[in-house]
């Protein structure tokens, strides 16, 4: 399906240099906020207090989150789970606090508006966990990472895979970036996020590499810019439908999803805006520098196949 056709092919890779130079500035950049910066990670992965409170009615998230930063000054996670008059909130580590005085500063500030609420659960989730799941994230990329490599090794062509896979580091790096400089909570959705982004980058660069393979068979006298060229402007309508689509969905989540996916639907909304623009000016143009050729993804005709097919 395509809402439009663009008859004359848009010559992306004129501005390859332009726009790899800004990527390349915005990654080290990216790198340099998150070795000097960091992230501001969450309490699954710092450690902090978890409670769980029961409400006669349905418990007003928002409120309470404003009025524990309001009266205790500290960010806390607030969401329903189960029932929506039962509420997680999740507390940061404060020194010279246990989770137990923590619990009763939260209770004191929330029987003030609501004197029926009641905690249910309190526990305290220590910075090894944290780091057992920073551990298991960064496995869970690497794996990912390798997956996407072989995958595309095997699909299409070396150069393809490691322009691919170049494309994709560009995507997750500046995503942290972003959330490295903002300081913005970087918690298990966004990890989530994270992963998702990789696999919506690499299927973006899967239907241009793909694009171009076919276009590569049918333009036998073109040079690989011009076939690179083309395939890419052949996407467009496939683009903008897919993307325009994928983006509404982010977006409401963004605006109408509350405080619990607001950092998943940024972080996945800044995403996919990058894998788009990744797949075109990041990936194609390395598999261009690469060297990639029509004899590369089109196997040639064996003379004794010729001989055969002429009778």
């Amino acid at each position: 399906m395509e809402f439009f056709r663009i008859r004359r092919t848009i010559h992306f890779m004129r501005f390859d240099k332009i726009f790899n130079t800004i990527s390349f500035i915005s990654f080290l950049i990216a790198v340099f906020l998150l070795c000097t910066r960091g992230l501001a990670f969450s309490i699954e992965f710092t450690g902090g207090t978890v409670m769980e409170v029961t409400y006669p009615q349905a418990a007003p998230t928002e409120q309470i989150r404003e009025q524990i930063k309001t009266s205790l000054g500290v960010e806390a996670a607030v969401q329903n789970f189960g029932t929506a008059r039962d509420v997680m909130i999740r507390l940061p580590i404060v020194e010279g606090e246990s989770s137990g005085e923590q619990a009763k500063e939260v209770m004191a500030v929330l029987n003030t508006t609501e004197p029926e609420a009641k905690m249910t659960r309190v526990e305290f989730v220590g910075p090894q966990v944290g780091e057992e799941l920073a551990t298991d994230g960064l496995t869970a990329l690497i794996l990912v990472i390798i997956g996407i490599v072989t995958y595309l090794a095997f699909r299409f062509e070396w150069k393809f895979s490691v322009a691919a896979i170049i494309a994709n580091l560009h995507d997750v790096i500046l995503v942290l970036g972003v959330f490295s400089f903002f300081q913005w909570e970087f918690s298990l959705p966004v990890l989530a996020a994270l992963l998702a982004v990789l696999g919506y980058s690499v299927n973006e660069s899967v239907i241009i590499f793909d694009r171009v393979r076919e276009h590569f068979k049918k333009m036998r006298r073109m040079s690989t810019v011009e076939v690179i060229d083309s395939a890419i402007t052949a996407t467009m309508s496939r683009t903008v439908i897919t993307h325009s689509s994928t983006l509404a969905m982010t977006l409401a989540m963004f605006f109408f999803g509350g405080p619990a996916l607001h950092y998943f639907a940024l972080a996945l909304t800044i995403g996919i805006c990058l894998g788009v623009y990744s797949s075109v000016f990041v990936a194609a143009a390395i598999a261009m520098y690469l060297g990639v050729k029509r004899e590369d993804l089109v196997k040639p005709v064996k003379k004794d196949q010729v001989q055969e097919m002429v009778p």
